[in-house]
């Protein structure tokens, strides 16, 4: 099974695979956020090589029960990073709890990674910055056009915006691996962070 921190190149240039992500901010009946749910499109490229291998009962369709074992394989992976989303409320970092609800499916020739992290206490919010990015550059994502951010029940006075990187990609490319595995530059994809604030007054 391919995770995401298993198709490095130790010759390619950064980044390795691309993702165009959908979120959702989900709050409670009585307005607390309770957590944020994902919805992760990778690249053709990295869809074909994580199907490799895979055992299907008709040839191109994947269910989501034959996908199962990857998508496990690929949230073990994506929780050493944090699952690339992080979040502060009203200006404090907070932990998420394990994931819930994740699972994999074939879609337009993509493979989409759906998956719900619960905040380990929910809160009321006065003002959340979510940011999601790859420290290490590894992983380039990108809002998708349309609706990428909602809101689910959220109090009629809360407000989202939404800040899109420029792309790095072009630049990161003319850097080599080894630029990318040295500390200093550990947190390079900081500067790509797709950054979305909530405020409720």
């Amino acid at each position: 099974m391919v995770a995401l921190s298993m198709c490095v190149s130790p010759a390619a240039a950064h980044p390795h695979v691309w993702v165009a992500a959908a979120s959702e901010l989900i709050f409670a009946a009585d307005g607390l956020i309770t957590g944020v749910r994902h919805a992760w499109t990778f690249d053709d490229m990295f869809s074909t090589y994580a199907l490799q291998g895979i055992v299907t009962r008709k040839k191109g369709i994947y269910s989501r029960e034959e996908l199962a074992p990857l998508a496990k394989t690929n949230m073990e992976s994506l929780k050493e990073f944090g699952f690339f989303t992080f979040a502060r409320i009203d200006n404090r970092k907070q932990k998420f709890a394990e994931p819930i609800d994740y699972y994999l499916e074939y879609k337009d020739a993509a493979l989409v990674l759906h998956f719900t992290l619960p905040f380990k206490t929910p809160f009321r919010v006065k003002q959340l910055a979510l940011e999601i990015f790859d420290p290490t550059y590894f992983v380039d994502f990108s809002l998708q056009k349309k609706e990428p951010i909602r809101l689910v029940n959220a109090p009629a006075t809360c407000t989202i915006a939404v800040q899109r990187p420029s792309d790095g990609t072009a630049v990161a490319q003319k850097l080599n691996e080894d630029t990318f595995l040295n500390g200093e530059n550990a947190n390079y994809g900081a500067m790509f962070a797709n950054k979305i604030s909530v405020d409720c007054p």
